[in-house]
């Protein structure tokens, strides 16, 4: 497993890195990834809201129940197994719109997964920008479980046990009806 930062100079991008092997194929891996039928542990509970995960597709991700919108984004990049990337904006932060991008690649014993997490590194480190450095390995660590094991992680189940404790506690500015698929933040 590897987390790595790397700063860059001005009209570049700041770049933070989660690598982990998952002991299974790179079809049944990429197939996990990319679900839309169902809340993902992974992805902190989110489920997909899209029309199809291709690129310039919008994609929501909202809670299990479809009140609460998490986070918006595109479709920038579907190349089936290997690499997916879409823009990402939480829906409670007017931060910048970063890059994810997921990359998977066949490995002896099973298949490498990468998270990398973009930002331009003209803006200046926003809250979402640590967000998401921290959330990298929650996600990996919680995808190789569910494809290993079939359930989140120990850490990851207690977390998702309190974010569904605190979900009267969401803000209202999350509530899905704010947030229609056409407001996705574009590439």
């Amino acid at each position: 497993m590897t987390d790595t930062a790397k700063a860059a100079p001005d009209g570049e991008l700041r770049t933070s890195m989660y690598r982990v092997v998952i002991r299974a194929s790179i079809d049944t891996v990429w197939s996990e990834l990319i679900r839309t039928d169902r809340p993902l542990p992974f992805f902190f509970g989110g489920q997909y809201d899209t029309p199809g995960l291709k690129p310039g597709a919008p994609f929501a991700m909202r809670t299990p129940d479809g009140q609460f919108t998490l986070a918006m984004g595109e479709v920038i990049e579907f190349d089936p197994p290997h690499r997916y990337a879409h823009t990402f904006r939480f829906t409670t932060s007017d931060d910048p719109v970063s890059v994810v991008r997921y990359i998977l690649k066949e490995v002896e014993g099973g298949t490498e997964f990468t998270l990398i997490n973009e930002h331009p590194a003209s803006d200046p480190v926003s809250k979402s920008e640590k967000q998401m450095a921290q959330g990298a390995k929650f996600i990996g660590d919680n995808l190789k479980s569910v494809v290993e094991t079939g359930k989140a992680t120990f850490g990851g189940r207690m977390m998702l046990f309190m974010f569904s404790l605190m979900a009267p506690m969401t803000p209202k500015a999350a509530r899905s009806e704010n947030w229609p698929l056409d407001r996705a933040p574009k590439s």
